[in-house]
Order: structure tokens, then C-alpha cells, then sequence
């Protein structure tokens, strides 16, 4: 599970890890001792839920924690002229004759929904590295790959917005 993370990357792990353990954990505690004290466990309902969120938070924390002692620190940094880890990317697809915006981000960001494109994907994969005006080969699996044009590079930065994905 060796994820590659940028600095920034790691600290946003490492406060949401603190964040987790300095007040997720207290205040889980705390309401699983309030629901234990309505009395009978095997029908409360309130210690059942209490249980399972502090359960679910501590679980984050070791997959966190685990996270952060296999990865590989990669650089955010690129050439001007090469696409690289939070540069925002224009292609264009040559089979659907359509032109989309994407910004490259290490894979624990990546959400296709708000077109955060992981470096582990096809595409990101494919993109990493080249220039404006290449045309790039996409693989997709043995069977099927296509062609996108890189129409323009843009040297962007980390939004603090981007999320670490949950489990």
C-alpha cells in the first residue's frame, strides 16, 4: 500500500490525524460513557451508535497512520513546459472531439467528480511528464487505449479544498 504523497499532503494527514486523536477521540469516548449510563446495553441504541463511531474514528487513525509509514514522498514541483503533480491540464480526447480540464493530484486527492485527476490513473499516468502539443497514447487495459492532445499546461497550485479520501 505504498502511496505516493506530496509534503503537503502529509501534513494535511498528519493534522487530520491529530484533529482525530485530540478531539474526535475525546468526544466519542465521552458519548459512549453518557449512552452506557441509560442503562440496559443490549437494547441501547445510543451505545450501539456511540460505539461504532469510535470505533470508525480510531480506524481512520490506523489507516492514516499506516498510510503515512509505506509512502513515498513525491514532488510537487515540475518544469514549466511538463505536466506534473497539481498543474491544472486542457486535452483534448481525439474519439469524442471534446476538450476537458483536469488538474493532476497525487491519489489520495483524486476525485473525478471535481476533476481531480490521479496520477495513478490512465490518464494521469499517461500525462505526467509531457508537454504541450503532445499527443499521448491513453491505456486503458490490454484491449482499449485512445489518443488525447495536451492543449495547454497551467503551473497551479494546492487547493485547500482538496480532501483527503476516506476508506
Amino acid at each position: 500500500m505504498s502511496e505516493q504523497l506530496t509534503k503537503s499532503d502529509v501534513k494535511k494527514i498528519e493534522e487530520e490525524i491529530e484533529y482525530r486523536k485530540l478531539v474526535v477521540r475525546k468526544e466519542a469516548i465521552e458519548a459512549v460513557k453518557e449512552a452506557r449510563a441509560h442503562g440496559d446495553l443490549s437494547e441501547n441504541f445510543e451505545y450501539h451508535a456511540a460505539k461504532k463511531d469510535k470505533n470508525k474514528n480510531e480506524s481512520r487513525i490506523r489507516y492514516l497512520e499506516r498510510m503515512l509509514k509505506t509512502a513515498r514522498i513525491v514532488s510537487d514541483t515540475s518544469k514549466e513546459d511538463e505536466v506534473g503533480i497539481n498543474n491544472t491540464v486542457t486535452v483534448y480526447f481525439e474519439e469524442d472531439d471534446e476538450e476537458q480540464v483536469f488538474r493532476l493530484v497525487t491519489s489520495i486527492r483524486g476525485n473525478s467528480m471535481k476533476n481531480l485527476i490521479s496520477t495513478e490513473s490512465p490518464i494521469g499516468k499517461a500525462i505526467l511528464g509531457r508537454k504541450e502539443g503532445e499527443r499521448v497514447p491513453v491505456k486503458v487495459n490490454e484491449n482499449y487505449s485512445y489518443y488525447l492532445v495536451i492543449r495547454k499546461i497551467e503551473n497551479t497550485s494546492e487547493d485547500e479544498s482538496d480532501a483527503i479520501r476516506g476508506f
